[in-house]
């Protein structure tokens, strides 16, 4: 005798024992579960079985029995017989390639994931799933720091990523919200390096900038840093020349800029869950060492690779010792700490907001502009621009549940 597809779908009050006693029931009768997914929202459950069990007398006599178990929980069964074809077509979607597509922002409105999924659907991508990993808001108090981020999981073929992604950057740019896109696959789930930049990134300032204040020449390497961070200048032409402007700065300055240094909302919360989990960090920085290595210190951050300050009787020459660290510098760094940590490239995040971090960004497994500048979140493969550092942890699949665990 043939078998029968069903498709078991449950919704009502959540409670203790509901999955038990009905999968109890189809035990009862031999049926084989072919699939099952449950969500529940506001204490509501949405639950899904689809089953296969023998035609004819089992059949009906399970259906029935389901029905008064459902009845005696409070909840609402209905059921859909699914056809053969329809069930090999559908398992036939698994072979499809995944991705993962994070939505993030202070809020999200009903505007912006509608226009989300609206791509989704002219693509003719399948929505497997969809998961909030934020954690909930009352509607009462206020919060200090608001963030809302929903993970969509989707299937199917993408003939042109440059067209989808683009369009999920013209999104992110009308409705103030961030998309992200990967690809759903084993490095994506095996990332265990984290490069950052530091100025402007890990820490809310340009340590240069500050440091040219004090020199009394800060407009003037303000200027100088600005168009760099554009792309409008070379780095190390820019460089050299914002040195030569702090010459005569003494010493003790730096030390005092140094324990002042603003760390960027969210960068303390991201650093000490990705130690817990086991990741590895560092800083590569067009940036100084005498900054970095108070960070390191201070965050328990494993490498730290900047330009190092000349330093002679007590004051800066306006000159640096070593090679500058440049964009390419930093692309190169990133594959040699990968390298040292027998990890593939593709294992590798690098967070930046300048263009002179676009290098490390593009080779780096998964590139986050963090509040980038236009160009540089343009040309990178992610951005977060609407809250903080640890926004980082929500690409990587984190719910705010795994976070609080350490906090």
């Amino acid at each position: 005798m043939a078998n029968e597809i069903i498709l078991l779908n449950i919704s009502g009050q959540d409670k203790p024992g509901l999955t038990s006693a009905l999968t109890g029931v189809l035990a009862e009768y031999g049926a084989k579960i072919l699939d099952i997914g449950q969500a529940n929202i506001h204490d509501t459950l949405s639950l899904g079985m689809l089953f296969e069990i023998q035609a004819g007398e089992d059949s009906a006599a399970v259906l029935k029995d389901l029905l008064f178990k459902s009845y005696e929980l409070g909840i609402t069964a209905k059921f859909t017989p699914i056809s053969l074809e329809d069930y090999e077509n559908w398992v036939g979607l698994q072979g499809k390639n995944r991705y993962i597509i994070t939505i993030l922002g202070e809020k999200l409105a009903a505007t912006q994931i509608s226009e989300v999924t609206k791509v989704i659907s002219e693509k003719n991508l399948n929505i497997d799933s969809i998961i909030r990993l934020t954690g909930r808001i009352s509607l009462l108090k206020k919060e200090d720091y608001p963030r809302a981020c929903i993970q969509l999981s989707i299937r199917g073929e993408i003939t042109d990523k440059t067209e989808f992604t683009a369009k999920f950057m013209q999104i992110s740019r009308e409705l103030d919200v961030d998309i992200a896109f990967q690809e759903d696959n084993i490095y994506r789930r095996n990332r265990r390096l984290v490069c950052f930049d530091m100025d402007s990134t890990l820490i809310q300032a340009e340590v240069i900038d500050r440091l040219a204040e004090l020199a009394g020449v800060g407009d003037q390497v303000k200027a100088i840093t600005e168009a760099a961070m554009q792309g409008e200048i070379d780095f190390k032409e820019s460089f050299i020349r914002r040195m030569q402007l702090l010459k005569g700065l003494s010493e003790e300055v730096l030390h005092d800029v140094a324990i002042n240094l603003p760390l960027t909302k969210g960068a303390r919360r991201l650093i000490e869950t990705l130690k817990t989990y086991g990741f590895k960090t560092a800083i590569l920085s067009g940036g100084f060492t005498y900054f970095g290595h108070y960070l390191q210190k201070e965050l328990g951050i494993d490498y730290v690779y900047a330009n190092e300050l000349e330093i002679k009787d007590g004051l800066l020459t306006g000159g640096y010792v070593g090679e500058i660290v440049d964009g390419n510098k930093k692309a190169e760094y990133l594959k040699e700490i990968a390298q040292k940590e027998g990890l593939h490239i593709n294992q590798t995040i690098a967070v930046g907001d300048g263009a002179n971090d676009l290098p490390m960004l593009n080779l780096a497994g998964l590139g986050i502009a963090f509040h980038a500048k236009p160009t540089v979140k343009d040309n990178a493969q992610s951005s977060i621009s609407s809250i903080g550092l640890d926004g980082v942890l929500y690409l990587l699949g984190y719910h705010d549940r795994h976070i609080d665990l350490i906090e």
